[in-house]
């Protein structure tokens, strides 16, 4: 197993030198964007050249270069909290409790916190570069030898902590801690300067949001800081001047000018360590396929795939793979190698066995997701009529028995993330929250309980995937009504036929008590508009939630239909071909669940992408991406293979649709 030391390696060597170089360029990039930030603000048409060298003075001034270190600990700080919040599976809350809960969490009070400090201290470096009326706290009274307080100091102090906890909040509604792998490889510096006029538009759009709900806010409740630090510091108010607080002292547009700038540089610097940090920590990493020595076998692609890894190694594993299957043949002829001595085809079994565990994963998810859509909290009855699988559940039936081993399943939900599958009896994933059942809402139905309660072992669904389309059929316990008629003997009622163990599992009338009043306060809740605004599921962020670490089904979709392709011609030992059958019917099982989610409403519909935010919406579009990757990757299969497939072992159902792959028809 891939050691935690190992694991650690992996991040301490590579992960951390990575955001360190993004940290370090940052850092670079900082005495350029605040030259320009002087210039801008200090910059007066009438008078340019006098401008200039005033703000050449001004920055090799000891203020400045005071200031400029104060900054260099902020982009330092700005990297840390990244490297820490960073995630390549975004957070998705699929209700506005949910959010909120988010939103309220302490983890996420600590980082807002931390942005108010930065912001502040940014606030303050830029009233000390502007200079003028923004440069210190107080002055001498006129007429009076004690200290007045400099409100429009005071007031780009609390901009920045305004727009720095703003910044908090945002990050969260707008996941701008994911980081998103691109689909097109590009050299870094080429990514970053692509990339940097939407760094200069996205942070002068959100702080001129920003300032505007500043105003607002300092405009009703301005004088509570105000009479603190007058409190505070002893300082007086000057009362011949305009109050910031009211419509005169806000109508300045020196005032507003010089806000919008601030905010726009704090955002700027900050937009840009999340740039690099990004485009750092996304380039590609080539693992070994193979290695000599027995020490560094554990870092070697299959390992690594294979094991429980963090998910920005399996990311990284799995881009490396899809890589290697397009561009690289000599790579690619180390996956189709055979081990020595034995002769065994470790590599490809490796690889091929995580990645259609990978799909086969994602259908099961797939198809709980759809059962408890279509049941809209309802059980399903197992009559006689519903127990007649049609032909689209018998394949989704065969395929995934193929392709998976039975595995004990007690409750109806989806399994977590890939990266991190969960165990019976632990806590559920954020990731699968949104599409599993809410089991302690006030909005569940006893019926869909009793649905996903525990499942005994001598019960006839032991054993098997809780769905009515993945199932296998047990020994019932009496007959069905049409043998009782063959037979020519009544059918025995079930009521007839005791259980012992529900005999003393009988609740007690205290219970019973207990479960009604239970039911009353969840109905008396449920007819409350506002929980039900806050608890209702949101379609739309279910579904993307479902596709969330899709990004990982592409990259095995990719590897594994490229490797297929090229054993064609490159498989020397016919390693590939003892398992194109179960990798045939893995894509058209997933393809048929797929198919069968985007009927559902709200799944096919396509996000409108916002561009006013750093936030990375690609997530949002992910299962087009995934459907559309899927149908290329058969396609590139029986493209190349053609009518040599019709040699290949499958079921009646899934030869029918590969048969419209090879005609061209799906």
């Amino acid at each position: 197993m891939f050691s935690t030391q190992q694991s650690c390696w992996f991040v301490r060597k590579v992960i951390c030198w990575r955001a360190a170089a993004s940290i370090a360029w940052a850092v670079l990039l900082l005495p350029p964007t605040t030259a320009v930030f002087v210039i801008l603000s200090r910059f007066s048409l009438l008078h340019p050249i006098q401008t200039i060298l005033e703000c050449m003075s001004l920055l090799s001034s000891a203020s400045a270069i005071f200031s400029l270190i104060l900054l260099f600990g902020v982009i330092l700080m700005v990297g840390f909290l990244n490297l820490e919040y960073y995630t390549v599976i975004p957070t998705i809350a699929c209700s506005k409790i949910a959010l909120l809960g988010q939103l309220l969490h302490p983890r996420q009070f600590l980082s807002s916190m931390a942005h108010c400090i930065m912001g502040i201290i940014i606030g303050w470096c830029s009233a000390i570069t502007i200079g003028g009326r923004y440069e210190t706290l107080g002055y001498s009274c006129e007429g009076s030898a004690s200290m007045c307080l400099n409100e429009y100091h005071v007031f780009l102090l609390l901009a920045g902590a305004f727009v720095g906890f703003s910044h908090s909040l945002l990050g969260v509604i707008h996941n701008m801690n994911y980081v998103a792998f691109q689909t097109v490889q590009q050299h870094k510096y080429l990514r970053f300067k692509g990339s940097l006029p939407l760094v200069v538009k996205c942070s002068a759009t959100q702080a001129l949001y920003s300032v505007r709900n500043y105003i607002v806010v300092y405009f009703f409740l301005g004088d509570i800081p105000r009479a603190w630090i007058c409190k505070t510091l002893n300082l007086q108010l000057n009362s011949s001047a305009h109050q910031l607080d009211s419509i005169a002292g806000l109508l300045d547009l020196s005032l507003l000018y010089h806000l919008w700038m601030s905010a726009t540089f704090l955002l700027f610097t900050w937009h840009v360590t999340l740039l690099l940090f990004r485009i750092f920590v996304t380039e590609m990493y080539s693992f070994p396929v193979q290695s000599s020595f027995t020490e560094d076998a554990l870092l070697c692609l299959p390992k690594v795939l294979t094991e429980s890894q963090p998910a920005i190694v399996k990311f990284l594993a799995l881009q490396d793979l899809a890589l290697l299957s397009q561009h690289s043949p000599s790579r690619r002829c180390e996956v189709f190698g055979l081990s020595q001595p034995g002769g065994h085809p470790h590599n490809w079994n490796a690889i091929s066995k995580e990645c259609m565990s990978l799909l086969a994963d994602l259908t099961q998810r797939l198809v709980a997701y759809h059962d408890t859509v279509a049941t809209n909290g309802r059980a399903k009855s197992l009559s006689t009529g519903s127990e007649r699988k049609t032909s689209s559940e018998t394949s989704l039936t065969s395929g995934t028995e193929d392709l998976m081993s039975p595995r004990p399943t007690l409750l109806i939900k989806t399994p977590a993330s890939v990266f991190a599958r969960s165990v019976i009896g632990h806590p559920q994933s954020p990731l699968t929250a949104p599409f599993t059942p809410d089991l302690d809402s006030p909005f569940a139905s006893p019926a869909l309980r009793r649905l996903t309660a525990p499942v005994e072992q001598c019960s006839p669904w032991f054993g098997t995937v809780q769905s009515p389309h993945v199932m296998r059929r047990g020994p019932k316990l009496w007959s069905t009504s049409t043998d009782s008629q063959i037979n020519g003997s009544p059918p025995p009622s079930p009521a007839s036929v005791t259980d012992p163990k529900a005999e003393q599992s009988k609740p007690s009338l205290l219970a019973k008590f207990l479960q009604n009043r239970k039911e009353q306060v969840k109905n008396f809740l449920a007819k409350r508009v506002l929980i039900m605004y806050l608890f209702n599921k949101l379609p739309e962020a279910s579904s993307q939630a479902l596709f969330a670490d899709s990004q990982a089904h592409i990259w095995a979709l990719e590897g594994l239909s490229y490797l297929v392709q090229a054993s064609f011609s490159e498989d020397q030992f016919g390693v590939v071909q003892t398992t194109l059958p179960s990798i045939l019917s893995c894509m058209l099982v997933l393809q048929e669940a797929v198919d069968r989610h985007f009927k559902l409403p709200h799944a096919s519909s396509k996000p409108v992408r916002s561009t006013s935010s750093m936030g990375d919406s690609t997530y949002k579009t992910l299962r087009f991406a995934l459907r559309a990757t899927l149908k290329t990757a058969i396609y590139r299969i029986t493209t190349t293979f053609g009518t040599h497939l019709n040699a290949v072992q499958m079921s009646a159902e899934h030869r029918k649709r590969l048969q419209q792959f090879l005609e061209y028809k799906e």
